[in-house]
């Protein structure tokens, strides 16, 4: 029995002194990772209205990132869209470089910077999400720090150069389009992107970094978003998101 008990102390002792040893766990500031699925839309495509209303459906989810990010390339038919930005434009074509696509077009949703569907093609892009949610998650934490936001990302014991970026967004908007091709409708948007902003790089290394008021952009924006996002192929590697109406 003495035999026995001392035994079972040294394997206590052992477990201990391993599970000092061993790195510290990552816990993501998410509960549920995120996927991250952008829809370029514009209020002067006729086919955009449909993906826009599935993606108000998307941003109900936890394990979803849902952004409305809106393209200027079709404010020359009739009707110019309010939220569109040649940031966004750029955005999506830098998109199609990474994916092979020979062309842009919308409605397109980006899942994880990974694959993309036509916006309306519920089906797909269930299909996507469910895809990208098995691929590998870094850890991203985000919280208030006075006026701006407070990121931190974990080492992960490799080399790698993302672009770390910063999102802020409306949590959602209805335009009347009084021109152009959606004439006499009322819009209803999502997560509308207001800006987007490289923030840093991260380079496979713990960093962390707080940001200002000014340079997040997000007097009057609900709610914000980091992203980290590989540079040679354009994954979302993590993402995480903060209510700006939270104290």
């Amino acid at each position: 029995m003495v035999k026995t008990l001392k035994s079972l102390v040294t394997a206590a002792s052992l477990a201990v002194a391993f599970s000092l040893a061993a790195p510290a766990p990552v816990i993501a500031a998410e509960a549920t990772p995120l996927t991250v699925v952008e829809l370029f839309t514009s209020q002067g495509c006729s086919s955009c209205p449909p993906a826009d209303k599935f993606l108000g459906e998307l941003a109900k989810r936890d394990d979803v990132l849902a952004l409305s990010v809106h393209v200027d390339y079709w404010d020359y038919i009739g009707w110019k869209d309010p939220f569109a930005d040649p940031r966004n434009t750029k955005r999506q074509r830098d998109y199609a470089k990474k994916l092979g696509l020979r062309y842009v077009y919308t409605p397109q949703m980006v899942i994880q910077g990974a694959f993309d569907s036509t916006g309306s093609d519920r089906a797909k892009v269930q299909r996507k999400i469910t895809e990208a949610a098995k691929l590998e998650r870094l850890a991203v934490k985000i919280s208030r720090a006075g006026d701006g936001v407070r990121v931190a990302l974990p080492n992960a014991g490799r080399v790698e150069n993302a672009a770390i970026w910063l999102a802020v967004f409306d949590s959602q908007h209805d335009t009347e389009v009084k021109r152009g091709e959606n004439s006499g409708q009322t819009l209803r948007y999502h997560n509308v992107v207001r800006g987007m902003t490289r923030i840093g790089t991260w380079t496979g290394q713990a960093v962390e970094i707080t940001t200002k008021a000014s340079e997040m952009a997000a007097q009057g924006r609900d709610g914000c978003a980091v992203i980290v996002q590989s540079e040679k192929t354009g994954r979302i590697l993590g993402a995480a998101r903060l209510d700006l109406n939270k104290s």
